[in-house]
């Protein structure tokens, strides 16, 4: 079996207690993944997202531990292994993200910058309108010689 190396803290690492379980058999529930994982230490909380249109889960869920320590000794062991016959992705789980902001994926609601995105727009518009105006007192942009040897040679 294959060993994973367990950084707790770091680029990439999620120093909470929260684990993604992924690769989960369809009979799997939230008392069978707690029983899988309560041997690495003490289990707050197990979640199992479902599918609302199908009413199943949808393949993952999440486990938290109480102490940080169980959740690494739990990934060490438990990523890569197999519970019904599936092969476990077991990873330190992401932020909870809502969809929007500006990259696509945010940590606030969609409409909590919508000022800053008007006042970009305008800003935007002004810019726009500025490279449009001729500017006052400017002289008019100066012809291209080629284009001034084109008429001399043309009017000969």
């Amino acid at each position: 079996m294959q060993t994973t190396l367990v950084e707790v803290a770091g680029k990439g690492s999620n120093p909470k207690t929260t684990l993604y379980v992924g690769g989960l058999e369809e009979t799997v529930n939230e008392a069978t993944l707690h029983a899988a994982f309560v041997p690495f230490g003490e289990v707050k909380d197990v979640n199992v997202p479902l599918d609302h249109s199908a009413g199943t889960h949808r393949g993952f869920g999440f486990v938290e531990f109480i102490d940080k320590d169980d959740a690494a000794a739990a990934i060490d062991n438990m990523h890569n292994a197999e519970l019904f016959g599936r092969v476990l992705r077991v990873n330190y789980a992401q932020p909870m993200k809502i969809k929007g902001g500006e990259k696509g994926w945010s940590h606030q609601a969609v409409w909590a910058d919508s000022d800053s995105w008007l006042d970009r727009q305008a800003q935007e518009a002004e810019i726009k309108e500025m490279l449009k105006e001729p500017k006052k007192g400017a002289q008019p942009a100066a012809k291209n010689p080629m284009e001034e040897l084109e008429e001399s040679g043309a009017a000969q």
